[in-house]
């Protein structure tokens, strides 16, 4: 962040954030003290879990052996609380208690006493690591008050009244911590994961009736401001929507069981997110890889589709743009494109969100063709490395992103926020212009964001042209000069990231690649300029990174007294199969 705008964008953050900080404490003290621990008397409902769960795990866990977030510890006998954990993620897994349904799913008297063992340990005699370090989170602790609700079956059927009282006990303590974090807490989607789980504790839970009153205007409120028109969510974060619907349809179930009118804001949420999310999917079922998203649980996916109440009868949203989300979709005869035509989120929502601002994925059928670089499970030492621009199938100038995001090695007074925010995206594109229209020779969408416009005062605009039969995309990327004097950039670089089941081979002239799909699809890329094929990684799939291919056309930087534009194609070559679905 070497660059005046950036600097100056960093100081101006830096002292906000100063700002707010004691009337944000004046207002923690004046309100926490009217707090009081709630008392839960006894477990009414266990909601149901719709997350996936794999008996597999129970033996694992049996064994000693814990793998969470990408990282696995053997306890040697050793209690999983006890060890020192591999990486934050892990710990924030291992305290939120979300793997008890693996146990739960084993249905064995081993796996049940294991599980009561745990958490007999984690709620008595090491109760007070719950009150600190990651088990002490936001996310965390509802995660963990969620988890003990549903699997209170597992753990407490035929239990002790020792356990029984001191789980009570706990979700009681978690209640208070949430209540507390609803006063403070700054992150939209822990405030919006609070309101969940404390809406679960006031309806499951006898003696916490006069929390649900509460609870619910919460819900509510947060569901509003963070779910949008179009159904997508603040962060942009494709993946967040398919963790809120596992977390509130069965909420919606046990309002209607409880005899309690469900929440308009929670049903109206419910209702918005369902086409959005069919929106971002692939033919394949896989979401789109967008600011966040990596892996498609495609269980999970279509464990929530299975509860649309307008059963797929409405696809996708309706074929004009979301402007609130900022996602544009096209699609022809086999073929799907999606395309990020959104805004940078705003900066609290945005530690998760990409540099890809006009990249775009393509499949055709049930395969992917282009790709962006996705997120993998659980984070890095880098973990900006895959939320830069060149990670994504789009244009990159002046060896920088067009959105900003903070890490370290930016100085002081980056780290500091750093540590107060996480890695947000502090500068990226505020204004996105789109246009799309649909012509009897297919479906135009043009865009252009000003994310490179404070650095250099350009415009990055895209043009995508999908064919009505969906056989060929057409594109410009140009370069446009913003009103102001345009600096020379060192070089731009367009990608196009190809999904590892890609095979791809130069073409019989310079001008072109073949590309073949794992069911036999023939594409080709073509363009004028020259390019090259090079390595890439991608880390959306299941089974962690993998590497990849991606075609690159390189340009150095000329003269920018008029535009500078760059075309390109994909054909499908095979014979087209009028009847494949």
């Amino acid at each position: 962040m070497a660059g005046a705008p950036d600097r100056w964008r960093i100081y101006g953050l830096a002292l906000r954030e100063a700002g707010g900080t004691i009337p944000r404490g004046l207002r923690r003290l004046v309100r926490l003290p009217r707090l009081r621990a709630p008392r839960p008397e006894r477990l009414l409902f266990a909601p149901q879990d719709l997350r996936t769960a794999d008996p597999v795990v129970a033996e694992d866990v049996y064994a000693g052996l814990f793998t969470f977030a990408g990282r696995s510890v053997q306890t040697g006998g050793r209690s999983p609380f006890a060890v020192a954990p591999p990486s934050d993620a892990w710990s924030e897994v291992l305290y939120g208690f979300g793997w008890l349904r693996h146990l739960k799913a084993a249905e064995t008297q081993i796996a049940r006493d294991n599980a009561r063992a745990l958490v007999a340990e984690a709620v008595g005699r090491r109760r007070r690591d719950l009150r600190h370090g990651s088990a002490r989170r936001t996310k965390v602790v509802a995660r963990r008050l969620v988890a003990f609700l549903c699997q209170s079956p597992l753990v407490l059927v035929s239990a002790e009244h020792e356990l029984y009282t001191n789980v009570l006990r706990a979700i009681g303590r978690d209640a208070l911590a949430l209540e507390r974090d609803l006063l403070t807490v700054r992150k939209p989607s822990d405030r919006l994961a609070a309101a969940i789980a404390l809406s679960y504790a006031a309806l499951c839970c006898g003696g916490l009736e006069n929390r649900l009153r509460g609870a619910t205007q919460a819900l509510s409120r947060e569901l509003d401001a963070q779910i949008l028109p179009d159904g997508g969510h603040v962060s942009r974060h494709p993946g967040i929507l398919v963790d809120i619907l596992l977390d509130v349809l069965p909420l919606r179930l046990i309002y209607a069981s409880r005899g309690i009118e469900t929440p308009p804001a929670l049903t109206g949420a419910i209702d918005r997110i369902m086409p959005m999310l069919r929106h971002l999917r692939h033919r394949g079922g896989e979401i789109a890889l967008f600011n966040g998203m990596g892996h498609t649980p495609l269980g999970h996916v279509a464990t929530v589709l299975s509860h649309d109440d307008t059963r797929g009868l409405m696809s996708t949203l309706p074929p004009t743009l979301p402007p609130a989300s900022g996602y544009a979709r096209m699609a022809a005869g086999d073929t799907i494109v999606l395309c990020d035509v959104g805004a940078a989120p705003r900066l609290l929502s945005s530690a998760v969100a990409h540099a890809g601002c006009l990249s775009f994925e393509m499949s055709c059928r049930d395969a992917r063709l282009v790709v962006n670089g996705g997120a993998p499970k659980a984070g890095g030492r880098a973990p900006h490395l895959w939320r830069e621009t060149a990670a994504h199938s789009t244009l990159e100038l002046g060896r920088t992103s067009s959105a900003r995001i903070l890490a370290d090695g930016q100085g002081m007074t980056a780290r500091w926020l750093l540590r107060r925010l996480g890695p947000v995206v502090a500068l990226g594109p505020a204004r996105v212009e789109t246009e799309r229209h649909e012509t009897p020779d297919g479906i135009v969408l043009t865009a252009r964001h000003d994310g490179y416009s404070g650095r250099f005062g350009i415009l990055h605009e895209r043009r995508l042209r999908l064919s009505a039969d969906g056989t060929s995309l057409e594109g410009e990327d140009r370069l446009v000069a913003a009103g102001g004097s345009a600096r020379r950039p060192a070089e731009s670089v367009l990608r196009f990231h190809l999904h590892p089941a890609v095979q791809v081979l130069p073409g019989e002239d310079d001008g072109s690649a073949a590309l073949s799909l794992p069911d036999g699809t023939r594409w080709r890329f073509s363009t004028a300029s020259p390019f090259s094929i090079e390595e890439s990684v991608f880390y959306g799939g299941a089974e962690g990174w993998r590497p990849t291919r991606q075609i690159v056309l390189r340009h150095e930087a000329g003269p920018l007294d008029h535009d500078v534009e760059v075309t390109w194609r994909l054909a499908r070559e095979d014979p087209v199969r009028r009847n494949a679905g």
